[in-house]
């Protein structure tokens, strides 16, 4: 494992954490939306992050080993809970009985999210900064 490596590992969690920051804003932008392109309400998207390996072979012993990568987004899905329904007869979506189907996006499992990722975030950012500071200290053993 070289130095570099674990630059590479923490800039896979930032981007993994922007993709889901990314999606809970889209989740929250779209919390009232009753009508998608596909004539249905929005469902929340939901993202699952996956374990980055790499099968490679090691020079000096000859065997196969995990080389670690960091993390990748796996997928990302649909929330499958069940939609809302609200009692309102004046919405142009509304059905016959005055009910119309809201998205399943509760605001306040976002902002826990929006949290969750924001300190995931700053976590990485922590851990360059940590790596390039042990980096620059190297650089002056051999001044």
């Amino acid at each position: 494992m070289n130095i570099f490596s674990a630059f590479r590992i923490s800039a896979s969690g930032l981007s993994a954490e922007r993709l889901r920051m990314d999606l809970v804003a889209n989740n929250i932008a779209n919390a009232e939306t009753t009508r998608t392109s596909t004539g249905e309400p929005y469902r929340r998207k939901v993202v699952s992050f996956e374990e980055n390996l790499s099968r490679e072979i090691n020079k000096k012993t000859g065997r196969y080993e995990d080389k670690m990568n960091g993390v990748k987004v796996g997928k990302i899905t649909d929330d499958q809970s069940p939609l809302k329904k609200v009692y309102d007869p004046s919405h142009p979506d509304a059905d016959s009985n005055g009910y119309v189907t809201m998205p399943n996006v509760d605001i306040l499992n976002e902002m826990v999210d929006l949290i969750a990722s924001s300190r995931a975030y700053e976590a990485n950012v922590t851990a360059i900064n940590s790596e390039k500071q042990m980096a620059l200290k190297a650089l002056e053993i051999g001044r």
